[in-house]
């Protein structure tokens, strides 16, 4: 036996050390050649633009070790990056040769069992906690205003590592579980004469109390038996149940105490254990099976449903999940969840930050400047302006009685001269900009139409104050509804909603910088490195011009000539400008400063366009496989709660290949998310098991 081990061992030593000079021999008989022609120039004999040089040693003999190298060279690929628009460029067939060797020889990825990714314990944020509040006991609790704003990762704030449980946030759960179930289940004080009789008693003590003490404690068992069940999603067992009856049986049990005051004590202990504030999750046993283990249906109903609604399981999900069904029924689930009111909250949250249309309630905008752009320049009143943010910014102690004067009447001034609420940002024009970004998102969905329509369509949603502010007629009433845009209107498309194009503007003036990197990161997936430290202010490039009053598009062309900069922003200006038509309200405008506004520009990728119209047309004829990419890293990126690694790449390409396979559908997407390896299974070992909780959390349920 010892010797057919060791024979044994042997053969798979040999086997590994064989296959670990597979990718090298592959990548100097197949590779290296494409990269020499192609690649090297830049990147190769001694050359190491942007710090990347393709043939060092370390990284063509130990490719795991250059992982993050070769992750960058597959992202700059497939996004056609690299080689520059201007370069000679390697055949379709070749770039998918190199994908496929980091894919498989660089990464190790088996595509028929990729890697699942790892688990980390998931808290409930804010929304989930409110949502999942409401569900299991009907009260409608205020989280956003009692726990503190969660930090977010990879812009969501539902991502495990940034949902950190500080001791002052444990004691605000504790708290708010005495007020909960004070609310949902008491009502009020209760007495000996005057037991608590909430409204929705019934909905918690279905029948009426046992007389005797042993009827007692079998009600509490089962009330607290199925709650738990419930908080928990998931079955307890029958030492936690116990453990909670007699909790509520120290209460009720006192002279003066009722039944339901030892009920909610019980019932305060679950909402304030760490099995109902984190996401308890466990593995199917497959004991000897090879590859990642699944995780058990009653973890992947709380997945489902936490992705698709923000929210707990219902008794559908509870119930197929009990029966080991779940997966066998997941499609005709999703469609039943998508229909549900719920599902909503998909549209809420991840659209709300994914499109940053969350911020849209509070991003500062002075309209009375912006507007003023679009006016011929008067020096007289940018001198006053100049002279009242000179006093403003000054201490007051500072100022004289006459500079106190000026001061004050310079603000009078500039009141008197704003604009009429018409032309602002209203709570009304805010919010209505919030609700066209959703129902844009959910027609989509819900009628499962072209994602490609986020991108460019005939039509979007409007009530009547925001097809004022749009300039669109024949719209009235406070109800959104689907209007059809005119042929020639630049409207269409998540680009120039006013969600987008107020979150992406300074208070005083439109961004193309901002809106450039909103297109690059969220639409085409292809982020600019963060920027220096200490950059100067835009407006310090044209400090020494005089005479007039510069467009932003020649700001930013001499900002440009630093060649620090010009790599940044030859990605991010054009497409910004395109935006430049649009001002800092999200309304349209012809002119700036009394010049006409040129929006014209050419994509890195080397595309021309005219206008926005352009714009768009591109992105959705050329870079569609680009929008489904980064679109499918997003969500999957909500759905998991985790940011992706290089090990996701298999899976991100199999979603993506089946979306264009449906022409753009968003089904094809979901359920590639759903069905994905990092959706249903996990590494071994979990670690997010009940015993843990118990071990991290000893003196909780």
């Amino acid at each position: 036996m010892n010797s057919r081990l060791f024979i044994l061992t042997l053969l798979c030593a040999l086997i590994w050390a064989g296959s670990s000079q597979l990718p090298a021999a592959e990548f100097n008989r197949k590779i290296r050649p494409v990269l020499e022609t192609y690649c090297f120039d830049c990147h190769g004999g001694g050359e190491n633009r942007g710090g990347v040089a393709l043939d060092a040693a370390d990284y063509t003999t130990n490719f795991m070790a250059g992982r993050d190298l070769w992750w960058r060279v597959l992202k700059n690929l497939q996004a056609n990056l690299m080689p520059p628009a201007n370069k000679l460029q390697p055949s379709r067939k070749q770039k998918e040769m190199i994908t496929q060797w980091i894919k498989r020889s660089v990464f190790e990825i088996n595509p028929l069992n990729p890697d699942p990714g790892r688990v980390t314990l998931r808290r409930l944020n804010r929304a989930e906690y409110q949502n999942t509040i409401r569900e299991l006991v009907g009260v409608d609790f205020d989280a956003p205003g009692i726990f503190p704003p969660e930090d977010t990762g990879h812009g969501f704030d539902n991502l495990s590592d940034v949902l950190t449980l500080s001791p002052m946030l444990l004691e605000k759960y504790v708290d708010a579980a005495e007020k909960i179930i004070k609310q949902a289940v008491l009502a009020q004080e209760p007495t000996p004469r005057e037991p608590a009789r909430p409204e929705n008693h019934t909905r918690f003590f279905p029948k009426p109390v046992p007389a005797n003490e042993a009827g007692r404690r079998d009600y509490a068992r089962a009330l607290l038996g199925d709650f738990a069940r419930r908080a928990f999603r998931r079955p307890v067992d029958s030492e936690t149940t116990n453990r909670l009856t007699q909790l509520a049986e120290s209460v009720f049990d006192q002279p003066g105490k009722t039944f339901e005051a030892g009920v909610a004590k019980a019932m305060v202990a679950v909402l304030a254990s760490p099995r109902f504030i984190f996401r308890e999750e466990t593995a199917w046993s497959e004991s000897g099976r090879p590859g990642y283990a699944l995780v058990d249906e009653y973890a992947l109903a709380s997945r489902l449903s936490y992705f698709l609604w923000s929210s707990m399981p219902d008794e559908d999900l509870f119930r197929l999940a009990a029966a080991g069904k779940l997966r066998k029924n997941l499609s005709s689930q999703l469609a039943r969840m998508l229909a549900d009111p719920r599902a909503s909250a998909l549209e809420h949250n991840f659209v709300g930050q994914w499109l940053q249309a969350r911020d849209i309630v509070t991003v500062p905008i002075e309209a009375a400047t912006v507007l003023a752009r679009e006016q011929k320049p008067d020096p007289g009143r940018e001198a006053q302006r100049q002279r009242f943010r000179e006093l403003r910014n000054r201490p007051e102690t500072t100022l004289t009685p006459e500079e106190k004067d000026e001061l004050a009447k310079l603000r009078t001034g500039f009141r008197a001269r704003r604009q009429s609420p018409g032309v602002d940002l209203s709570d009304a024009v805010r919010q209505a900009m919030r609700q066209e970004t959703e129902s844009v998102f959910a027609y989509i969905l819900r009628e499962n139409r072209s994602l490609l329509e986020l991108l460019d369509s005939d039509y979007t949603f409007v009530n009547e104050p925001l097809a004022r502010h749009y300039g669109i007629t024949n719209v009235f009433g406070p109800a959104l509804r689907r209007v059809t845009l005119p042929p020639d209107s630049p409207r269409g498309g998540i680009l120039t909603e006013g969600t987008v194009l107020v979150v992406t503007s300074n208070p005083t003036r439109t961004s193309p910088v901002k809106r450039g990197v909103f297109i690059l990161d969220n639409i085409l997936g292809t982020p600019p490195l963060p920027p220096p430290p200490n950059v100067p202010p835009l407006e310090n490039s044209i400090a020494g011009l005089t005479g007039r009053v510069p467009m932003l598009r020649e700001t930013l062309a001499v900002h440009r000539k630093n060649p620090l900069c010009a790599s940044c922003h030859d990605q991010m200006d054009p497409v910004g400008l395109a935006l430049e038509n649009f001002n800092a309200l999200g309304r349209w405008r012809s002119q700036e400063f009394g010049q006409s506004i040129d929006v014209s520009g050419q994509l890195i990728t080397g595309e021309k366009f005219a206008n926005v119209r352009e714009l768009k047309r591109t992105l959705v004829n050329r870079h569609a496989e680009d929008f489904y990419r980064t679109l499918t890293q997003k969500l999957l990126t909500y759905a998991l709660g985790r940011s992706l690694d290089y090990y996701d790449v298999e899976t991100v390409d199999q979603i993506v290949a089946s979306i264009e396979k449906s022409g753009g559908k968003p089904s094809a997407l979901l359920n590639g998310i759903v069905q994905s390896a990092p959706f249903q299974k996990t590494r071994r070992p979990l670690t997010t098991t009940a015993a843990e909780h118990a071990r991290a959390f000893p003196s909780n349920i």
